[in-house]
């Protein structure tokens, strides 16, 4: 047994602290059977390269059986694997290898809805007083025939569907064939849990819960009220999308969440070493969400916001703003950061799609990344420095997107497949045409041309996340920041006996840096290089310096 599978057999509770994510897309991960769909199998083949990066654990994105109206968030049935994916013995050898390998499996966890093919919403649907008429959120519609309430679905229009055969509304939070189940009702709450047990029993070890602030609603319908202009962002819907003219407090972030978080969380501690952590959809309270969902040791281990995901640039002061944000909103609450995922527009081209120099600016993002205080998730391809493809709208597969083109693109172009062969067509993705086109620009940044060119983005990730893993300070240390200079990030990570001074230079010109006082010993095997004079030090574009205090 090597000593990657060592660290899986022996329970760590606190492994999910400071952890290395990376999140699999299995629809464009890999395909292994000719279909131009990627798979469990695929995955499971491709295993090795997520190995060699280094990280922890990885997130694989909804696989369960799904009519696929939103590509596997929509989910039919709960306890089995989509056929288009595999089986649940594929589900099986795939976490058998990954735990071989030293790695981590956590399951994308989407109960705020279920598909509107679920034999459970089939049932509710059927009449106002079987069994499941409950399960499911339900209303009269007002005396004119008109929706309950004002509440908007996020991918556009009334959050609310008209049912024929009950003469009622359903909640759809997103699209009408996701309806949103009642979490007030208890027995939909027990049900939910026993999904839960049936992945952790097949070897899981924990879950990316799915619009986890979206759970339960409002019991009196009350109407969402005005959001003041001033205070929108773009932050988790686009500006082009009415949703964020409403102050969503009545249609999600709900009070009664917090009970049942603590439910979930008492399910966890059934089981040894199991870590959740909880996407937080909201534009205006995600970071104090956030704060209350970790708070307390008794809900979720961690929770991430928006903030990095939204589209304003990433600058200095905006970094060490959302992360003092975070520490008033949830002083003993645990973040997982990320840049990238399959909802937004990859990082390398929403910040920095006028960089010249694409690689430099990528390894700075990444090691800022990889140093900032919390988890860490990485988007798959990121490694590679992917850029957003650009589609047309011909080749559109999400329906976020073909509803408000041209001004929002959907998220089709952050999800096309994984390159690894630049020989090979399809960048080795498959040997048909798949889902989504492979972009040419990406086929030249494939796994095969980067692999072993130290120079590369994806050799700098794999060193970076070494040389993360050789100071505890940046997994689990506190984190203290000086004042900017210019657009000269500095602070500091701080655990155990070991003070850690981070600089990140994040503009396209040389800048000079005045070290804080004390006896800095540069550090090496991260990949910048500076020069340095005394308390001075002077970093390329791009670059980034990093020294221990003696």
């Amino acid at each position: 047994m090597n000593v990657a599978s060592q660290s899986i057999s022996t329970p760590d509770k606190d492994w999910w602290r400071g952890a290395v994510i990376y999140q699999i897309y299995p629809r464009s991960y890999q395909d292994s059977n000719g279909d131009g769909i990627g798979d469990l199998k695929g995955i499971t083949a491709r295993l090795p390269h997520v190995a060699s990066l280094g990280v922890d654990a990885i997130w694989i994105s909804p696989f369960f059986t799904s009519p696929m109206r939103d590509f596997g968030y929509d989910v039919s049935d709960y306890e089995n694997v989509d056929s288009i994916f595999g089986t649940l013995v594929d589900f099986d050898t795939m976490i058998a290898e990954a735990h071989r390998l030293g790695i981590r499996v956590m399951i994308d966890l989407v109960i705020s809805h279920s598909s509107d093919q679920h034999p459970w919403f089939v049932q509710s649907r059927s009449s106002k007083t079987n069994a499941k008429a409950d399960w499911y959120v339900w209303a009269d519609a007002k005396p004119d025939g008109t929706p309950p309430n004002n509440w908007l679905s996020i991918f556009g229009g009334s959050a609310w569907a008209w049912d024929p055969t009950r003469m009622q509304y359903y909640l759809h939070n997103f699209l009408t064939s996701q309806p949103d189940m009642n979490l007030h009702n208890p027995e939909v709450q027990d049900r939910l849990l026993d999904v839960v047990r049936f992945w952790l029993n097949r070897g899981v070890d924990g879950f990316r819960l799915d619009t986890i602030n979206f759970y339960f609603h409002d019991p009196l319908l009350r109407d969402n009220p005005a959001l003041a202009p001033e205070r929108r962002n773009a932050s988790t819907a686009p500006a082009v999308n009415p949703y964020n003219f409403q102050e969503h407090i009545y249609d999600k972030n709900r009070p009664e969440n917090l009970a049942f978080l603590k439910r979930f969380r008492a399910v966890l501690e059934e089981f040894p070493a199991i870590a959740a952590v909880g996407e937080v959809g909201d534009s205006q309270r995600g970071l104090e969400i956030v704060g209350e969902y970790t708070s307390g040791n008794d809900k979720m281990h961690m929770c991430y916001a928006f903030e990095f995901l939204a589209p304003d640039p990433l600058t200095a002061e905006r970094v060490e703003e959302v992360m003092q944000d975070f520490e008033a909103a949830a002083p003993d609450g645990w973040a997982c950061w990320a840049f990238s995922n399959h909802d937004v527009v990859r990082h390398v081209s929403r910040w920095g799609g006028l960089v010249a120099d694409h690689d430099a600016f990528a390894k700075l993002y990444a090691s800022l990344l990889l140093t900032l205080r919390g988890s860490v998730c990485l988007y798959q391809g990121e490694e590679l420095a992917l850029t957003e493809a650009d589609l047309a709208y011909q080749d559109l597969q999400d329906p976020y997107g073909i509803q408000f083109w041209p001004e929002f693109k959907g998220r089709d172009g952050c999800r096309t497949p994984m390159v690894w062969d630049s020989q090979v067509a399809q960048g080795g993705f498959s040997t048909v045409k798949p889902w989504l086109p492979v972009p040419v620009e990406h086929i030249l940044r494939a796994v095969s041309v980067q692999q072993g060119d130290e120079t590369s983005v994806l050799e700098h990730y794999r060193r970076f996340i070494a040389f993360r893993k050789l100071h505890p300070a940046f997994a689990k240390g506190e984190i203290e920041f000086d004042e900017p200079q210019g657009d000269a990030l500095v602070f500091t990570r701080e655990y155990g006996n070991e003070k850690l001074l981070c600089v990140f230079n994040m503009s396209p010109a040389e800048t000079g840096v005045i070290l804080p006082a004390g006896e800095w010993q540069a550090l090496t095997g991260h990949g910048f290089i500076s020069n340095n004079y005394g308390d001075k030090i002077d970093i390329p574009a791009w670059g980034a310096y990093f020294a221990r205090l003696a």
